[in-house]
């Protein structure tokens, strides 16, 4: 057993931790690809425990509640990945982020624009040019704030980079509403450098009654594949619908 404390810094909305982050928190005791499943609001700057070993993770709240579960998962549960734009294109479709002109969660880990570099990932993907709707992309080049002793980004802040953008390519197809992060099953394949430059892609999957799923991707600058994950995502109102021609 491990008693951690989620700080602050690392919320999604503002009393509640990043689902991606602690998605990662519970994937990175386990080897290959690994799913994490969020049940509960994630408590910050409070006593949990994490607990279990490769085969099984649990976060616990104070109470004894479990708020969080990582399984290891197999590679047919992850997404094809679709061909990541140039280094060129994901810096113009990061213009298009549409939280740039509407307010989202301007204080959330991931996709805050209220958070400075190095305090914040800042990761703001949209449209890309010329892709089906809700294709995102956005360049990130992970601040040496985030990185271990031996200069690499763990498996949490990959993770947490990869939360929003899945969320956003629903808002960029449907139209702007709510959800939550309810299941990421995702894999590093190779961990960047701080300082790296990287590309972060996202795409809508499917949406069935309350549940949305998209796929998210990181790549080097150069197009090399470092991590992929599968969302599903809990919508909270539903997204407007266009009106009947």
């Amino acid at each position: 057993m491990s008693g951690i404390v989620i700080a602050q810094r690392f919320c999604g909305p503002p009393s509640s931790g990043n689902g991606g982050y602690c998605a990662g928190l519970l994937a990175e005791g386990i080897p290959g690809p690994a799913t994490a499943v969020l049940k509960a609001r994630i408590p910050l700057d409070a006593p949990l425990d994490l607990l279990g070993d490769a085969g099984h993770q649990m976060l616990k709240s104070e109470a004894g509640e479990v708020i969080g579960e990582g399984l290891p998962a197999t590679p047919d549960a992850l997404p094809e990945v679709p061909s990541p734009p140039t280094w060129e294109a994901a810096v113009v479709a990061e213009a298009r982020h549409i939280g740039i002109g509407q307010r989202f969660h301007p204080i959330c880990f991931s996709c805050g624009p209220e958070r400075a570099e190095g305090d914040g990932l800042r990761v703001f993907a949209g449209q890309v040019e010329g892709a089906p709707e809700g294709h995102l992309a956005c360049t990130w080049t992970p601040h040496p704030n985030f990185a271990d002793a031996s200069g690499l980004i763990p498996t949490p802040v990959i993770w947490a980079a990869l939360d929003c953008p899945g969320f956003f390519a629903w808002v960029v197809r449907e139209g702007r509403h709510g959800a939550l992060l309810g299941t990421m099953t995702g894999e590093v394949l190779r961990h960047p450098r701080a300082g790296e430059a990287c590309i972060v892609t996202a795409w809508p999957l499917e949406r069935s009654g309350r549940k949305e799923t998209a796929g998210v991707a990181l790549f080097s600058a150069q197009g090399e594949l470092l991590a992929r994950a599968y969302q599903v995502w809990i919508v909270m109102n539903a997204p407007p619908r266009p009106a009947a021609a």
